[in-house]
Order: C-alpha cells, then structure tokens, then sequence
C-alpha cells in the first residue's frame, strides 16, 4: 500500500524506497530458479528443493516470528493463506514446471497473473474492467501463444505448462496478501511477522508433501553444473535460501506496503526478464526469436492489465489507469 502523509515530498520519497525495494526483490527472485535447475538435474527432486528452500529461509526467519507471535491469534487466516499460497504453492509450482521447461518460459507463464486478476474481475465477479484492461489480458495470451510456440503443436511439456499456470494462480494470492493490513493503521501487521509464519508454515506443509527424509543428501556435499561449469551444491542452497527467499519475501512485501499491488506487480515483472536473461547465459537455455518477442508481449500485456484495474464498487469501468491510481489488489481480486 502507499504511504500516507501529508506531505507530497515525503510521500514521494516513500514510493521511491518502494520502488527500489520492488526491484531488489524482482532480482533477487529472478536468480532463484537459474540456482535452483542446477540442484534438480544433480538429482534432487524438485518438491525437495522447494522445502530446502523453504524449511531453510524459515530457521532464518525464526526469531521474528517468536517476536511476533501474537499475530498467531490476530491474523490467523492471514498466515496461513500467505504460507499455502505466497510461499508453498508458488515455489512448489514453479520449481516443478521448471524441471520440465525453461526457467524463462516458466516464468512468462507465471507473469500472467496481472491477466488472472483481471478474468477474476470481469468474469466471476461480473465487473467491467477497461478497454485497455481487456486489451492487456489479450496481448498478454498472445504472447503467450508465441512463448510456448503454439504453432508447432506445443513444443513443451504440457504439465510443466499447468504447473506454471498454477504458480500463476498462487502469485495472485500473494500480491493479494502481500497487502492485507495496508489500511489499518496502528492495527496492520507486521510484515516480517507475515513472512516469517508464512515460511514456517509453507515449511510445514511442503514437509508432509515432498517427505524430505527420502531426499539425497550426498547431493549437497557435491557440485552442480551451470551450463559445463561445476559449483558447489551447498553455495547453490545458500543462495536460494538467503537472497532468493528471504531477501526476496521481504524486499518484496515491503515493497507492496510502499506502493500499491498494482504498482509492485508491475515492477516484479522484471523478474522474468532477469531470469531469462540470467538462464541463457548461466544455463545455456537460450529462446528463439518468436519466444522472445512474445515474452515482451506478456510483460507488455501484463503491465497494461494490471495499470488499469477498475475501482472496487465502480459503475463504470475506468476510462484510463495507471500506477499512480495505487488501487489495493484487495479492490481488484477480493
């Protein structure tokens, strides 16, 4: 949510902190997959990646969440949604698809929730939504089309497909969540506190579902490969782990309290930029011309169906939008 003051300068300041937030996050989440495929082709399952991952960002994140235990009895819904949604459902799905497809195309897939929020608008709520809000979502599916090359009969795995669209779905939940409190004042909680519990419980859940007790272990005591060059497994671990997790959630949910959804969801779109770029160089995944323009396409869909979200309870659609509208997700997908 923005920051509300009564001074323009300040107020400006608070959406430029947020600003440089929402990227520290897009980068650091962006590096999370290209760190992540390497550990899976070593031989470790994709759903025990996730709770390394996970179950690790949360031993780390620990003493916060004892510091704001009280939110265990204030917001307890809260919690747990951002932990099976923000946190286990859409590393769960994202990991999974990108051990069937390209880290790049995974994430363009991803990228289309701006478009879901919009569907979700329209369709099961019955909302209008923009001329330039409907021309977004069908760019965005349009670029789409040309990421999975349609053409030549969907090239790629059909279920790491779904299972992107279903890390779509999740990343919706989370920008949704991300942003619960942002009105109330002294009563909001904290969201180091979310995303603390948001991690324990992810961890929690992705421990009954991925059963780490039968992981491979010796994986992590070797070397992964990026691309022919050999890096130490654990360095791997470290990094999704420290930056691509923790610095990520927090980076990112910080970054929602300063702007607005719309604005934050917007910027995290570079993620997918930066991971693609990063899996062509460090993993040699490289896409062709057609995935690359379409890839544009999607982030261009997307930025214009999420800038131009109508008003909670508007009549009317609204005639043009813009991050600087900084309507709550809440308005749009609640």
């Amino acid at each position: 949510m923005p920051v509300h003051t009564s001074n323009g300068s300040q107020g400006g300041q608070g959406r430029g902190v947020g600003l440089g937030l929402a990227l520290v996050s897009a980068l650091a989440f962006g590096g999370s997959g290209v760190a992540a495929k390497p550990l899976i082709q070593a031989g470790l399952d994709p759903l025990h990646v996730v709770w390394l991952r996970v179950a690790g960002a949360a031993l780390v994140m620990l003493p916060l969440a004892v510091r704001h235990r009280a939110l265990l009895r204030r917001r307890p819904a809260l919690l747990v949604g951002f932990g099976l949604l923000a946190v286990a459902g859409v590393q769960a799905c994202y990991f999974a698809a990108i051990s069937r497809i390209p880290v790049g195309v995974a994430l363009l897939i991803e990228y289309l929730s701006p478009a879901l929020v919009l569907g979700w608008v329209r369709f099961v709520q019955r909302r209008p939504v923009t001329r330039a809000a409907a021309i977004g979502v069908v760019l965005a599916v349009g670029g789409l089309a040309c990421v999975v090359e349609v053409w030549s009969g969907l090239s790629f795995d059909a279920l790491g497909l779904l299972l992107a669209l279903g890390a779509a779905g999740c990343q919706v939940g989370y920008f949704v969540l991300s942003d619960q409190g942002g009105d109330a004042g002294e009563e909001a909680p904290d969201p180091l506190g979310v995303i603390a519990y948001g991690l324990l419980i992810g961890a929690a859940v992705l421990t009954v579902v991925s059963r780490p007790w039968t992981m491979d272990w010796q994986v992590l005591t070797d070397h992964a490969h990026m691309n022919g060059i050999a890096v130490p497994a654990v360095l791997l671990l470290f990094w999704i782990v420290l930056v691509a997790t923790v610095l990520a959630y927090v980076t990112g949910v910080l970054s929602v309290r300063r702007l607005s959804p719309q604005v934050a969801v917007v910027v995290a779109c570079l993620e997918a930029v930066i991971a693609t770029v990063l899996a062509w160089v460090l993993l040699g995944e490289h896409l062709s011309l057609p995935q690359i323009v379409g890839g544009a396409v999607v982030l261009v869909g997307a930025f214009i169906a999420q800038s131009s979200a109508p008003a909670k309870n508007s009549p009317e659609p609204v005639a043009s939008g813009g991050p600087e509208r900084e309507l709550s997700t809440r308005e749009t997908a609640a």
